[in-house]
């Protein structure tokens, strides 16, 4: 097996032939420090050796030992896609090798790898709950058996390990599957498609990487399938439910489950990319602006219906039954970033920040070592430890459980957090630009030459002062995004102001070596409140400070008084605490009623109080607790 490859084919998840923005790789952008190094620093030390722990002890990956010795057939572990989590995890090892090497790591990864290539069948074909005597026949259970979002998520395990450098096992493994699909789905094969989308975005990545132009072609054939209704239906799972409804270029808004929402539109937005097709990018930008506009939860998170993990109906976003799946978050952000590489317009990375922040860094336990699957808003009742070393089912954990029957999330944190870096900047001929904010360095050449930026961070997202020092010379444009919530930003450069353009802060200068942008982002906390058409939150506020959402926890109320009864004093200035803010609060005595309706109720309350507000995302991590985003307004 060899271990090389063109280092043109270097680069991160995304790499299109042509875009706007062009992305950056491992090489090209690296986080130093700060935030974002501590999160990264978890995954390495906790979150990927947590995943591979679980998915031993529970026989997830012995399926694979089983497939090659014949005996699977026998006993299988776990549902029929539990494939796609150890995809899912040689992705992250992979960005992670790519990020720091670990030799330890490395020798645990084609360990790894070895076991998955063994299963592999003569023809290409890789699954461990389909095909073989005693098992269901390949691709008859194309609705709920998810062999093709396996296959993907192996093709995007593949794509880390050709980005970081390496033509080794997996990408072989990769390859023949690739075109053993290509004939089963391809213009002369089978003409259907998979009940969960995946696949799409991962056959275009595939081809980008591999420049084999038949994997984009059947991307985009598979994307151009969609919406004929051709999926078999349940009472409770209809065509909408399958992204099958009507086909990708003439829906208005995402809708249907949430997380084959966020992969399909990530696959089509490739597709519409390779193919240079105008007409399917600008209906993902306009179901990309109503799915915002109507169906996003203050945190970023997507997903209002427990039943079927789905997006509700316009503006149904009730805190309290938020579903907002982790895996749809990290969709979410896959969608946008394709979009923010097309466009180069400052509003998907401001949903990303939005999303990354809070949505998805919501998920993981301060440890590494437990999750959530999904993301209320408002928990109502002090929720239970579980047990360390139990499986949860996916959605009922009240606090983040180690491990789920269906355990999509903690995977899907595993690779996002290892290739993270890959959301920081891009670059164009003129210049780079900074879109998100975290301490690192980017190295990238454009056409007038090498250019070496430094950023300094100073504790973002917690406060607002980012340098950019400049380590090359020569002329070029350096932009930075001035997030939307930054009504008060200051940009300087030189001893003069620098204006801010649709959201970026553009510096073009003959720069010198030793050159600062100064950046100042103020963080003062300010309340959001709700669209009146939103039923579940009328009359309620919430509290945001730079680009992470507060909440309130019973843990920091005296006396662990439940957070039903707050009251916030919107009259009152907010005050502000190191990583959040404190807010006016009275707390409310409701008397209990015989009938709940009536005319208009006095509510007493006690005279008004400070009670700090912590960030969203560090809810939970102390214990029981019961917590709210929206605090009902005080009279």
């Amino acid at each position: 097996m060899t271990d090389t490859l063109d280092l043109t084919r270097l680069g991160g998840p995304v790499s299109p032939r042509t875009s706007l923005l062009r992305p950056l790789g491992p090489t090209e952008v690296r986080i130093t420090g700060g935030f974002w190094r501590e999160k990264q620093e978890l995954n390495a030390s906790a979150v990927i050796g947590h995943c591979l722990t679980w998915m031993e002890r529970i026989g997830w990956i012995r399926n694979f030992d089983r497939a090659a010795d014949g005996t699977v057939a026998e006993l299988h572990e776990g549902i029929e896609f539990v494939d796609s989590e150890v995809y899912k995890l040689l992705e992250a090892m992979a960005w992670e090798l790519g990020r720091a090497g670990d030799p330890e790591l490395e020798a645990t990864y084609r360990r790894l790898v070895d076991r998955v290539a063994a299963a592999q069948e003569p023809d290409g074909y890789l699954h461990t709950s389909f095909g073989r005597p005693g098992q269901r026949p390949r691709f008859s259970a194309l609705e709920w058996g998810h062999e093709l979002y396996c296959f993907g998520h192996l093709f995007q395990a593949a794509v880390a390990r050709i980005r970081t450098g390496h033509d080794d096992t997996i990408v072989h493994v990769a390859r023949r599957l690739a075109d053993h699909v290509y004939a089963e789905f391809g213009p002369e094969g089978r003409d259907a498609v998979c009940g969960h989308p995946e696949i799409e975005t991962a056959l275009v990545e595939l081809g980008r990487a591999l420049q084999e132009p038949r994997y984009i072609e059947l991307g985009r054939i598979l994307v151009e399938r969609r919406g004929r209704q051709r999926l078999k239906t349940t009472l409770f799972q209809g065509s909408e439910y399958f992204l099958d409804d009507v086909p990708v270029r003439e829906a208005n808004v995402l809708r249907g489950h949430a997380v084959r929402a966020m992969y399909l539109a990530a696959g089509a937005a490739d597709v519409a990319a390779e193919f240079g097709d105008g007409e399917l990018l600008d209906a993902l930008r306009t179901q990309w602006d109503n799915t915002v506009a109507r169906r996003t939860y203050l945190t970023g998170g997507i997903g209002s219906h427990h039943q079927n993990e789905e997006f509700g109906s316009d503006l149904e976003l009730p805190a309290d039954r938020a579903y907002a799946e982790t895996c749809a978050a990290i969709g979410s952000v896959m969608f946008s970033w394709r979009l923010l590489l097309q466009t180069g317009e400052a509003k998907y990375a401001d949903l990303i920040e939005r999303t990354l922040l809070n949505a998805v860094l919501v998920s993981p336990r301060e440890d590494g070592r437990a999750f959530y699957y999904a993301n209320t808003l408002h928990q109502r009742v002090a929720g239970s430890a579980p047990a360390e070393d139990e499986i949860s089912e996916r959605a009922e954990s009240s606090m983040r459980a180690p491990w789920f029957e269906v355990s999509c999330c903690p995977t899907n944190v595993a690779r996002t957090l290892a290739s993270v870096a890959s959301y920081v900047a891009t670059a164009t001929d003129e210049g780079v630009q900074l879109h998100q904010f975290a301490d690192a360095e980017i190295s990238t050449t454009v056409a007038t030459g090498a250019v070496n930026v430094r950023v300094e961070t100073g504790g973002y997202p917690f406060a607002g002062s980012v340098s950019l020092a400049v380590e090359s010379e020569g002329v070029v444009e350096i932009a930075v995004r001035i997030p939307d919530w930054a009504r008060e930003a200051r940009v300087r450069f030189g001893g003069r102001a620098v204006a801010v353009v649709d959201g970026y802060a553009p510096v073009r200068a003959q720069f010198a070596s030793g050159d600062r942008i100064q950046v100042e982002l103020g963080m003062e906390p300010r309340l959001t409140y709700p669209h009146p058409g939103i039923d579940a939150l009328r009359g309620t506020v919430a509290v945001e400070r730079g680009p992470l959402v507060l909440c309130a926890e019973s843990t920091d109320l005296a006396g662990g008084a439940d957070v039903a009864r707050l009251r916030i004093a919107a009259d009152v200035p907010l005050g502000v605490s190191p990583e959040g803010a404190v807010a006016a609060v009275r707390i409310a005595d409701v008397q209990d009623a015989s009938w709940p309706y009536g005319e208009r109720p006095g509510i007493s309350a006690e005279g008004t109080s400070s009670i700090p507000l912590i960030p969203y995302f560090q809810w939970a991590n102390r214990g029981p607790s019961t917590m709210r985003v929206f605090l009902p307004l005080a009279d």
